[in-house]
């Protein structure tokens, strides 16, 4: 997506800097909001021990085996959504409380374009709750507090470039997939999402990872840790979701958080069930799920480049972050004043 007559907000050298200092804004500013303490992550797990992430279940991790281990395979984490889960398990976080971390990826499944690159780097986070807390509104509750968080980003990014002026409704709008179904038949998921990013300028869409009423999917999610099938409201399912902005460089909507309640016993069964998958309950993250040693929580990843991208109104996330690309994107994107890193 090339926007028309696109310049760049910022300098290289002013750029680098806006993009320390909102990274250090939003960790202090997320960290503050939900409790959370920052702890050091792995950029690689084992495989076949069930903790990495699945994504929509078709990416495949890059790996490699560790000579000085008897050449056990390791990967690359996609995210570390059991990872952190397990953490607070380890850590003994009570409820109210969790933790925050630095997580860098490589998707090497990704489709280039402006939003998505090879190179992962999001906020990962994960909080602990109890059983009377896995509902709905607690689940606003949480989604309200990380849009105070991002509220708070710009208002510090037009105080320190006041050329950049705010965009995002006071308010975010949730809304669940089924009635984005509802309401807008005749598009595509992604068509839906756009149309009431659209509309209301920060959206929040519940319930994704479960068949809705046309018996498709709004959009995949691994079974073994959002939970997308428990009852809520009106014949809805899921206690999960995606924080969607209206992108007014793009023109289109923009995805900076997938996030959710996590899966209790119950609800792992029957996703893993629904997913064709149930030898998953005997790898490690799953028997200790089963076993009662994991904690309930709620969690997601932030993106880190995309919160940079958006706020700083870049058109392409190679923009804020160095990764690779194709040459002709490369070309492309120079002649329209797009510089990637």
């Amino acid at each position: 997506m090339i926007p028309e007559a696109y310049r760049p907000q910022l300098v290289p050298e002013t750029m680098e800097q806006a993009i320390k200092m909102l990274k250090q804004k939003f960790q202090e500013e997320l960290s503050s909001k939900l409790d959370l303490r920052r702890v050091t992550a792995p950029l690689f797990v084992l495989s076949g021990t069930g903790i990495n992430d699945d994504l929509n279940g078709v990416e495949h991790a890059v790996s490699f085996n560790i000579s000085d281990m008897g050449g056990v395979k390791a990967e690359v984490v996609h995210s570390l959504a059991k990872w952190k889960r397990m953490k607070l398990g380890a850590y003994r976080i009570p409820a109210g409380y969790g933790l925050y971390t630095d997580m860098n990826a490589i998707r090497a499944d990704e489709e280039l374009d402006n939003l998505h690159s090879l190179y992962v780097d999001q906020w990962d986070w994960e909080r602990s709750m109890t059983e009377q807390e896995r509902n709905l509104d607690f689940l606003k509750m949480i989604v309200n507090r990380i849009y105070e968080a991002l509220l708070s980003i710009e208002r510090f990014v037009y105080a320190s470039y006041p050329h950049i002026t705010p965009v995002l409704p006071e308010k975010i709008t949730f809304i669940h997939s089924e009635d984005l179904l509802a309401e807008y038949p005749d598009l595509t998921p992604k068509e839906r999402e756009r149309a009431a990013a659209k509309k209301y300028g920060a959206i929040f869409v519940i319930g994704i990872g479960g068949k809705l009423a046309d018996g498709k999917k709004h959009d995949g999610r691994a079974p073994d840790y959002d939970d997308w099938t428990t009852p809520t409201t009106e014949g809805h399912r899921g206690l999960n979701g995606d924080i969607i902005l209206w992108n007014t460089v793009l023109q289109d909507a923009f995805e900076i958080s997938s996030m959710g309640i996590r899966v209790d016993k119950k609800a792992l069964l029957e996703q893993l069930e629904l997913e064709g998958c149930p030898e998953r309950k005997e790898l490690v993250f799953h028997k200790a799920l089963l076993n009662d040693e994991i904690p309930l929580s709620i969690g997601g990843g932030i993106g880190q480049s995309r919160l940079c991208m958006f706020f700083l109104r870049c058109a392409h996330i190679g923009e804020v972050q160095a990764s690779l690309w194709p040459d002709e994107m490369i070309e492309i994107c120079r002649k329209n004043n797009i510089i990637l890193k």
